[in-house]
């Protein structure tokens, strides 16, 4: 049966090939944080969630401790239960699929599926760009793990900073309106200025409270 290939179809093998590459970069910084080449795939299998993985692997290679480590990826996680709640009432998954759809609920599922019209585009975006994502990160993650002694040191390949590119470039389009952006600044800086001065990891929360913070100012004026 041939590939019905509708505009939601194909956004999703674009963003699953362009997220699932830079997979390569988790596996062999995760290696060369201390992770065996298991340990890596067992967070893409099971985390799967790029910013949390890449938080985890961070804190852990930059010495911070376990409780951080797992603090900054939670933290960064959260998110993709918004999503999910936002899913669940357009997609209105059932039994299985449910489960399913939870483990495949990250940013460029939900947003595939959330900028779609209608109803069966929506389903497509977000089960494509899902099920891609997933399959490409994984092989990718593999493949970085296993090349991870022979690329050297991640970093000298700029593999350190193509999730944060990555991340910047899902980030960017949704900073509409000063408020956002005002808000986006604020966590930058706060982050910036706590990472001379604390452990590994604890900068994401400091800017996350500021965020928080910052919410809950806003809704109390």
């Amino acid at each position: 049966m041939a590939l019905n290939l509708t505009p939601a179809v194909r956004m999703g093998l674009s963003i699953a090939l362009a997220t699932g590459l830079y997979g390569i970069s988790f596996g062999a910084l995760a290696v060369a944080a201390g992770l065996t080449v298991a340990q890596a795939m067992v967070l893409s299998l099971l985390m799967f969630t790029g910013g949390s993985q890449f938080a985890f692997i961070g804190v852990v290679a930059g010495g911070g401790s376990a409780s951080a480590a797992v603090g900054a990826a939670s933290l960064l996680g959260v998110r993709n239960a918004v999503y999910g709640v936002q899913l669940n009432h357009l997609l209105m998954p059932r039994g299985w699929r449910k489960w399913l759809m939870a483990q495949l609920t990250i940013d460029e599922s939900a947003a595939t599926a959330l900028s779609q019209g209608e109803a069966a585009e929506q389903r497509r975006g977000f089960w494509t760009a899902g099920w891609g994502v997933f399959v490409l990160w994984n092989l990718f993650t593999l493949a970085g793990a296993l090349l991870g002694d022979a690329l050297g040191d991640a970093r000298t390949w700029g593999l350190d900073g193509a999730a944060v590119a990555a991340f910047l470039g899902l980030l960017w389009p949704r900073l509409k309106g000063r408020e956002p952006l005002a808000l986006a600044v604020l966590a930058g800086v706060v982050t910036a200025a706590a990472i001379p001065w604390v452990a590994p990891g604890l900068p994401i929360l400091l800017a996350a409270a500021a965020g928080a913070a910052w919410g809950w100012w806003g809704h109390a004026r």
